[in-house]
């Protein structure tokens, strides 16, 4: 074959969804052609089926092989950008599904990858066409990695480890100050300091939570909940 006639065949494995197939097929041309554009083509391309296929580490790989490869090749931002999706992209299989689970609940390492990997590209290429999706992303992803802060701040409160529930979202809070979540962090840092007993503290978060969020529905439940648990005694 040449090297043309390998590429098509590979580019067909590649839209039909067959990415195992489209892997095998550029290596191949690859192997048998080494350089030209072709063949970087392949590696970009390989990248991109790792990607699809949910085979995010192999996926990583191949874009920093290419990057590697060509430091200084036109389609760098490419690169990053596939790299960045390999990361951001739920790689939680039939388990992730079953369960349910959102970004706010994932292992939060893979949400900060993902976001460093698409801050290099808008700081390298802010004129990329991948650009613009890129700060979208980010903007979603600082928002995920509060709400697993937050998440794992609520875990901790409801198992009664109030020292590490107020420790998680004061992180929060301070980390992600601009984020939807932090009023929830604010009534996880203050129902966390009421269970301890730290009443200045609370009293302190109360106020900057009423004045914050004075129409808080989580404040106003909460109350609630504290008058009927009085009423009962």
């Amino acid at each position: 074959w040449t090297v043309e006639q390998f590429y098509r065949y590979a580019k067909e494995e590649l839209d039909s969804g067959n990415f195992g197939g489209a892997v095998k097929a550029y290596e191949a041309l690859e192997a048998r052609y080494p350089f030209g554009r072709y063949a970087q083509q392949a590696q970009l391309d390989i990248a991109y089926a790792y990607y699809r296929d949910n085979e995010t580490a192999q996926a990583v790989s191949a874009a920093d092989r290419f990057m590697k490869l060509h430091p200084n090749h036109q389609y760098v931002d490419y690169a990053l950008y596939i790299k960045g999706l390999a990361y951001f992209k739920p790689d939680l299989g039939m388990f992730g599904e079953l369960l349910n689970l959102v970004a706010s609940e994932r292992d939060p390492k893979a949400l900060r990858e993902s976001f460093e990997v698409f801050k290099d590209l808008v700081v390298r290429f802010p004129e990329s066409r991948y650009a613009e999706d890129a700060r979208s992303r980010m903007a979603y992803l600082v928002n995920s990695m509060a709400a697993n802060e937050v998440h794992v701040a609520r875990y901790y409160l409801k198992r009664g480890a109030y020292v590490a529930a107020a420790n998680r979202a004061q992180f929060a809070i301070k980390t992600y100050p601009n984020t939807p979540v932090v009023e929830e962090a604010l009534f996880v840092l203050l129902t966390a300091y009421d269970k301890l007993g730290m009443t200045d503290l609370r009293d302190d978060t109360e106020r900057v939570m009423k004045k914050n969020f004075p129409e808080s529905r989580l404040y106003a439940e909460g109350l609630e909940r504290k008058k009927a648990w009085w009423q009962l005694w």
